[in-house]
């Protein structure tokens, strides 16, 4: 089919949004456009929006108004999580975009786009049903690495949350779906599968009662039986579990992780608060202690098991003593990684409304307190991944990308180096291994290529990376 006109996405927000700017770049393809490596190549350019916090929305505003200024004669569409919340708005206050398109059905892009191009303004906000998902014909991950959405939408319902009223009530895949959209994925080269939604515990859970909650947990719980179902399949690859609730963690998932090896000991349990009080503000159920609980499970099962986390900073009502019960239960939990956030107060949420609202010069004190606390942390973790009882050990390592400018080596050499993940490492927000090797030596150069796994043995900790050698 001719290519309609050429368009380049802009694209801005977490993995979820991500898989989102897949579907709409393939639908788009699909449709007959091309996609133009630059946007000054481009006839038309996207923006996929983040809306979540206040640093992301002014970003994906700040990236439209810049493209607007420099392209005054190219159409330009705001799609994505900001576009789908503030609609309305937008279709007033914001001229710049020839096009506000949300993130509900993102089937209808194409014809959308076609509406743009033809010189007609428009908005088009698809209603929010099923899961954003389908065929991706280009993956914007690094080679061999891609997530895959389970979920969307959430019923948790966290005071300090907008992601119910941009993207709705849970919805989940079908675990057919999910395996077969994997297997595709396999398939094509894939190594690493990073499963991904808003809280994957609450998988197959939307619509139960209680008492029908009570019942699962006498049997498998839907994510561990959707994690048996995707250990079925053959192969060697690593399935990634990112962002579960830990009000709602599956433990039934941990036999699951212990029979199938393929499926990583990495846990991505946002904890948000260590403070009793600022957790029931928060909407959540537990409380600190049990948290601690859970990491110890975790850990007794897994000793090994990486734990990521988030905090979030200067919660309304978050007092001193607040603070200080959070950084005491980050160092309680020990987590390889955290994020630490100043709290974004957000429209329509219950804790915009709440009483007690913490400066943003206190709360971003206290997001240093919590980033200063980790890296110790995260140092004496890593350190602990470098050797055991005197051996440096060993891992395999899914290489990204490789750096372009050799340089002398750690042995005076003229060195080469790579950058991968070993399996505690996920995309984007940990920390890297960096493969250094011999620029000279070429059976090492024919095993280092983007998107190849090798077999690496750790030498030092460089912050929050880890230099390694590749093993003979």
């Amino acid at each position: 089919m001719k290519a309609l006109t050429k368009f380049f996405l802009d694209q801005r927000g977490c993995a979820k949004n991500q898989v989102d700017g897949e579907v709409i770049i393939s639908n788009l393809i699909k449709e007959g456009w091309k996609q133009a490596e630059t946007a000054d190549e481009a006839d038309l350019i996207i923006i996929n929006s983040c809306g979540f916090i206040e640093s992301a929305k002014k970003e994906s505003l700040d990236a439209l108004l810049g493209a607007r200024k420099k392209y005054a004669d190219k159409k330009i569409i705001l799609a994505g999580c900001l576009a789908q919340r503030y609609a309305k708005i937008f279709k007033d206050e914001l001229p710049e975009a020839d096009g506000i398109f949300g993130n509900g059905d993102l089937s209808r892009v194409a014809a959308f786009a076609k509406k743009i191009v033809k010189g007609k303004r428009a908005v088009d906000t698809p209603p929010q049903a099923g899961v954003s998902c389908g065929e991706r014909l280009k993956l914007l991950s690094y080679k061999n690495s891609a997530y895959v959405k389970i979920t969307e939408g959430c019923s948790n319902h966290c005071s300090f949350c907008a992601i119910p009223l941009i993207r709705g009530e849970l919805r989940s895949r079908p675990a057919a779906d999910i395996v077969a959209e994997i297997k595709a994925l396999l398939k094509r080269g894939i190594f690493e599968i990073n499963l991904i939604g808003q809280d994957l515990a609450a998988y197959g859970t939307e619509g139960a009662t209680a008492n029908e909650s009570k019942t699962k947990k006498r049997g498998l719980s839907p994510l561990a039986a959707l994690l048996k179902k995707i250990s079925a399949l053959k192969g060697d690859f690593w399935i990634r579990l990112l962002y579960i609730h830990p009000d709602h963690f599956n433990p039934d998932i941990l036999q699951v992780l212990k029979n199938d090896a393929r499926i990583l000991p990495y846990f991505d349990i946002p904890f948000q608060s260590g403070d009793d009080g600022v957790i029931r503000a928060m909407n959540r159920k537990n409380s600190a202690a049990c948290y601690k609980d859970l990491v110890k499970n975790i850990r007794a099962q897994f000793p090994a098991a990486a734990l990521r986390t988030t905090f979030l900073a200067g919660f309304p009502g978050e007092t001193e003593e607040a603070a200080q019960n959070t950084l005491q239960f980050l160092d309680a939990i020990q987590p390889d990684w955290s994020g630490a956030f100043a709290y974004s107060r957000e429209d329509d949420t219950p804790a915009a409304l709440m009483k007690k609202q913490v400066t943003k010069k206190i709360a971003a004190a206290r997001v240093k307190a919590l980033q200063d606390a980790q890296e110790k942390i995260t140092q004496k973790r890593l350190a602990g991944r470098v050797r055991k009882g005197g051996k440096r050990l060993e891992y395999n390592v899914l290489v990204e990308e490789i750096v372009d400018n050799p340089r002398k080596g750690s042995q005076g050499q003229e060195a080469a180096y790579a950058i991968g993940r070993a399996w505690f490492q996920a995309p984007e927000v940990d920390g890297n291994i960096v493969i250094e090797y011999d620029a000279d030596d070429k059976k090492a150069a024919a095993k280092i290529k983007s998107g190849a796994v090798v077999r690496v043995r750790a030498i030092a900790v460089s912050g929050v990376d880890i230099y390694a050698e590749l093993t003979e």
